[in-house]
This record gives structure tokens, sequence and C-alpha cells, in this order.
């Protein structure tokens, strides 16, 4: 049973295969056979259908009742040579079909450039042997039928060549769609380059050419020589000659028309599908390459853009573990411009106490992880009262509370923030901490040189919040604010109690300080 199961799934792998070149995954090898049988089958089925043509032809439109008693022979020569032709014509579509072989397919290896440029080419190069296969015979048919009349044999030629035009179109459209699977492999890992096939529009114009124009020019010609002195055709031959023409326009332009743009809307749909994919987050979609034309370079587009959309995610991550999600969607969003601007702030600063000490007792290690513990802790609660972290000094960290995106109850969130931070913030290395708020008008900007900026703000605010934060150790207090952040503060908050003589390093004027009244005990960053 398991035997029987394989084949089986091979083949229908491989009709999702031809109908969704690139998406199920089948094997090389499999791939290669299947492509050998449909393309075989492809080539001898046109061909049989067109000498099944010239044959009904040349038995029923070529002959000529005013050729009398000869008319009976002509009918016979011309049958004859036209089942020869048929019976070519299955062994000689073989023949090419087994010509269409990719050896990398079967090897399980990828495609060169000159093999995939040769695959792609496959189709074109078919319908010129072909052409000229259906031309001789057109010589073939316009010279024998010659022998017994002009007109005759100049009827016959023009007709063999039309409908060897028509097959050889058909053979060449079929082709180029069946031997898409092979394409999308070849193409896997590089873009098609120039164009090396017919675009879209030169292919749409030879399937209305050769599916529909040569037919009617065929009519054309049969009237025009009708009207230019060949008496001799009869209304009924006429009528005949017209209606298998006309009818060769209308089954075989339809289906030609209908392969051609079935060889432009299925890439489309792919592209379209992919697309929805990525419009769902789905970043790493890529659709098969598989056609030489402007679709072609399509698909290639539609991969490049959604790899940019990838790495531009990727982009965002490293951002938002390097740098403040907020900072890195305005970089993305708006460049590096260096320009600065006045805003008012709250900048909270945090420093672990006594670290030094602790550093120069525990392993690099448990250093790295204590800090990162708090951190990790800090960081969490200032996102979530919509501040920004503007860096890590060593065991110290900035936060900003109003840029780059602008609140207006910046300094009650600053606060809340830092209370939270208190009461939630705990160190299993026994590391205690202290919180100093100041605001004020910064200047918000990129800074830094030679290829290397941060998002930063600098101002005397700044200095005073990391002043602000020292005094901490004085007071014993875990937060401690300055007087212009109490001034700006409006959502209800913990009584504020002010500490007195307390002189900030480096300030001439004096400061007044406020510590807040917390249900929590002073000690309870330790």
């Amino acid at each position: 049973m398991k035997s029987l199961q394989s084949p089986i799934s091979e083949l229908r792998l491989g009709i999702s295969e031809l109908r969704r070149p690139g998406e199920t995954g089948i094997s090389g090898s499999a791939l290669a056979v299947l492509l050998r049988v449909v393309v075989t089958a492809t080539i001898a089925t046109t061909n049989l259908l067109g000498a099944g043509a010239v044959l009904v032809i040349a038995l029923f439109v070529v002959p000529e009742p005013a050729l009398g008693a000869r008319t009976g022979h002509i009918q016979l020569v011309n049958g004859l040579v036209a089942a020869g032709y048929v019976l070519a014509a299955i062994p000689l579509g073989t023949v090419l079909g087994l010509r269409v072989q990719q050896p990398w397919l079967r090897d399980e290896r990828p495609a060169t450039l000159a093999e995939a440029r040769t695959l792609l080419q496959a189709p074109l190069r078919l319908f010129g042997l072909q052409v000229a296969l259906w031309l001789v015979a057109a010589v073939l048919f316009g010279v024998l039928d010659a022998t017994y009349d002009t007109t005759l044999g100049l009827r016959a030629g023009i007709i063999v060549a039309i409908t060897g035009f028509v097959t050889a179109a058909l053979a060449y459209l079929l082709a180029d769609l069946v031997l898409r699977p092979a394409a999308a492999r070849a193409l896997s890992d590089r873009a098609p380059g120039p164009l090396v096939v017919p675009g879209v529009a030169t292919r749409a114009f030879l399937a209305w050419l050769f599916g529909t124009g040569l037919p009617v020019v065929g009519i054309v010609a049969i009237g025009v020589l009708a009207l230019t002195g060949d008496r001799s055709s009869t209304r009924t031959q006429l009528g005949v000659a017209m209606v298998a023409l006309g009818g060769v326009g209308l089954s075989v332009g339809l289906l030609a028309v209908l392969v051609a743009a079935r060889a432009t809307a299925d890439p489309v749909e792919s592209v379209r599908r992919a697309l929805a994919r990525v419009q769902r987050g789905e970043l790493d979609v890529r659709v098969p390459v598989y056609d030489g034309t402007q679709i072609g370079q399509l698909q290639l587009g539609f991969n490049e853009m959604a790899a940019g959309l990838a790495e531009r995610e990727r982009i965002r991550e490293a951002f938002g573990t390097y740098v403040d999600p907020d900072v890195a969607e305005r970089i993305l969003h708006e460049g590096t411009d260096l320009a600065g601007e006045q805003v008012e702030v709250t900048v909270m600063f945090i420093d672990i106490r006594d670290f030094t000490g602790f550093a120069e007792r525990t392993s690099a290690e448990q250093v790295v992880a204590a800090i990162n513990e708090c951190f990790g802790q800090f960081v969490a609660v200032i996102h979530a009262h919509q501040g920004r972290v503007d860096k890590f000094v060593g065991d110290g960290l900035l936060a900003v509370f109003g840029a780059p995106r602008r609140l207006s109850d910046h300094a009650d969130r600053a606060l809340a923030a830092a209370i939270e931070i208190v009461a939630r913030v705990h160190s299993s290395y026994g590391l205690s901490f202290g919180i100093g708020l100041n605001s004020g008008e910064v200047v918000a900007g990129n800074v830094g040189g030679a290829g290397r900026l941060e998002f930063s703000v600098i101002g005397d605010p700044v200095n005073v919040a990391a002043r602000v934060e020292a005094a901490t150790r004085q007071t014993g207090d875990p937060i401690l604010l300055a007087e212009h952040t109490r001034e700006l503060l409006r959502a209800p908050h913990p009584p504020l109690v002010e500490r007195e003589g307390i002189a900030l390093k480096g300030k001439t004027e004096a400061i007044r300080l406020y510590a807040p009244q917390l249900t929590v005990p002073a000690d309870a960053g330790s």
C-alpha cells in the first residue's frame, strides 16, 4: 500500500506544482520527470491538432471542382501527405519534448545562470523550431499542389503556414506555463535579469496575432484571390474555406488568449496572496520568481520589498532593545535630524547606593545580574507611566517624562513612577537606591558626531536631578523632588515634606527639596 501511495502523492504534488509553481516542495527529480511527460504531451497534442487541421483542409478546402477528374487524385495525394505529417507529428513532438531536460533538477542542485536563461528561453526556441518545420510543410504542400494548379498551390501554402503559426504559438504559450515550476527552482536565489523573453504586452499581442489575426488574414487572402480573377471557386468551397479558418480563429484564438491571460494573471495572483499575508504581519513570506518578463521583475520586487520590511522590523526590534521605543519610532519615521527643540520635561535620576563596594566584593557575573535585575524593574515601571529611559550611566539611570512624546502631566507621571518603583522594586542582592526628580526646560534632540548619535536631553534641569538624587543619601529618603516639580503637580499625591538645610553640590542658589510621605517603609527599595 505504501508503494502505491508514494507515486500518488508525488502526482498530487506535481499537479499542485503546475498550478502554483514553487509552492509545494516537490523533489527536483520527480519534477523533472513530470515536466518531461507534460511538455512532451503538450507538444505532441498541439502538433496533432495542427496536423488534423491540415488534413481536414487538404480534403475539404483545397481541392477545386474546376479541376475535374483530377480532383479525386489531388485529394488522395494531399490526404496521404497530410497523414504522413500526422504520423510524424507525435514522434517529433516527443523528441522535442525530451529535449526539455533539466539535469540540475534531476541532480537536485541549483541551476546556473546559463541554465536558468536556457530554461526561460526554451518555449521561444520551441516556437522557432516548430515555425520552421511548419514553413517547410507549407512549402511542400504549396509546391505539390502547384504542380496541378498555381492558384491551388498558393492557397494550400497559405493555409498550411497559417495553421503552423497558430499551432506553434499555442505550443509556445502552453510550454511557457508548464515550465514555470522548473523556472521557479532556477530563479529561487537569483533575479531573472533583463528581459530574456518577450514582455507581457508582446506575449498578449502574439496570442492575438497567431490565435486570431492570422486566421483572419487567411480568410482575407482567400477573399482577395476570389476577387482578383480566380473564378473557379464555387460559393460552397469559398464558404467551407472561410468557415474552417473562421472556426480556427474563434476556437484557437480564444484558447490562446485564455492561456496568455492566465500566464499573466497567475503570478499577479500569487503576489496578491503574498501581499495579503504581509498585511497580516507575516514578513517572512516570499513569492516564487518564475517569469522572464516584467512579471518576474514584479515578483522579485515584491520579495525585495518583503525582505526590506523584515529588515526594518529587525532594526525596530534592535532599537527596542538598545534604544527607547519612542526614540526608535521617531528615528524610523523622521530620520536623524540634528536640530533640537526646547521643551519642558521632568527628569528622573535613579542611582544604586553603595554599588562600588558591592562590585568590589562580588563576581563580575553577579554584578551584571544584580544591576540588570534592578534596571529591568525600573524600566518596566517607567514605560508603564509613559516615561523614556534616556541612558544608563554606570549604576545609575536617567529617565525623561515629556520628550520626545509630549506629556502635559509629566511631573505627575514622574512622581507616580517613582512611588511605584519604591513600592515594587526589590533586589535579591540587597541593593538599595535613591530617586531624584526635577522639572524644567531642556533642549531635546539628537546629540553626537562621527556617525554616532543618540537622542538625549541637555540642560541644567538634568544636572539638578542628579544632584537631587545625591541628596537622598543625606536625608535617607528614597525619593526627593525639586520645588519646580512640586509646583507642576496636579494629580492627587502623597503629602510632601520639605527637607531643609540641604545644599546641592555645584549650585549657588538654594533649591528647596521635598520628600513624599510614603505608606511603605523608607527602605522599601532595599
